[in-house]
């Protein structure tokens, strides 16, 4: 899958990596992939709920070493 941006979102609580994730997406073509990391353990559900509800879609979803790592594709 090519990334085509990525947002460090690490050590940031909620709700700063939604509105980080906000702003970046917006530099986005439609189709395009952001991968969004984060130490935020409600990111999961914020992010997956935030995707749902802008039309955009959460690709893929992983933890690594206690790194949320999201992918998400610009709808």
């Amino acid at each position: 899958m090519k990334i085509d941006l990525v947002l460090d979102a690490k050590g940031l609580a909620c709700p700063i990596p939604i509105v980080k994730t906000k702003k970046a997406i917006e530099n986005l073509e439609s189709g395009q992939v952001l991968e969004v990391l984060s130490t935020d353990k409600g990111a999961k559900s914020d992010l997956t709920a935030w995707t749902q509800s802008t039309g955009h879609t959460l690709v893929d979803y992983a933890e690594e070493n206690g790194i949320l790592i999201f992918r998400i594709q610009k709808g």
